[in-house]
Parts: structure tokens; C-alpha cells; sequence
């Protein structure tokens, strides 16, 4: 398989790369609205939530935490997980663009 040659393309094009990529599984999914109804959990919270074992959660905590859409606190021996605003103000400013020139868009 070859390189993906990431280098060519823009650090935003990169980081949108990143964040879908992340996106990418229904668990990750079911973790944020998780954490948008909740506001902050710890790990065991999202385990006793969702159909998965706690190794297999906390890899899903690792990659959303990776791309900058959740973020931890230390409390104690456990770790407190949130939404991270600023990487969803990102995708918002995005899609934003996206939207407003699909609207403005003369298609075949």
C-alpha cells in the first residue's frame, strides 16, 4: 500500500482528515452523545453504557481524545472525560463552508 502523502495537503485539510477518521465508528459516536447528555464521565460510566468491554473503550477514549474531540482531567485515580469544544467549533466553521457553498453552487 502506498504512502498517503499527507505532507501535500494542508494542516486544516489534515486535521478535518483526522476528526472524520476518528469519527469514524458507531462507538465513538454513541461516546460523544454520551458525553453531550452527561457533560463529563469517567471510562466505567461509558463501560456500563455501552455493549463493549472496558480494554475496547478506552482504546475509542484514546482515539477521540488523539483527534482532539474529547478531553480528560485527572481526578483522583480515574480520568473525567468532556466534549472538547474547540475541535467541534472547528468542524462547525467547516461544514459551514461547506454548506454555504453547496447553496451557492450551479450544478449539471
Amino acid at each position: 500500500m502506498g504512502a498517503t502523502k499527507t505532507e501535500h495537503f494542508t494542516q486544516k485539510q489534515n486535521q478535518i482528515a483526522s476528526i472524520a477518521k476518528a469519527l469514524g465508528h458507531p462507538a465513538r459516536i454513541a461516546i460523544i452523545e454520551y458525553l453531550l447528555k452527561e457533560n463529563s464521565c469517567i471510562c466505567n460510566d461509558i463501560v456500563n453504557e455501552l455493549p463493549l468491554a472496558q480494554p475496547t473503550v478506552s482504546q475509542h477514549l484514546k482515539e477521540l481524545k488523539n483527534a482532539g474531540l474529547i478531553k480528560g482531567n485527572i481526578e483522583g485515580n480515574t480520568i473525567c472525560y468532556c466534549i472538547d469544544e474547540k475541535t467541534f467549533n472547528l468542524l462547525k466553521d467547516y461544514f459551514s463552508e461547506i454548506i454555504l457553498a453547496v447553496t451557492n453552487q450551479k450544478c449539471c
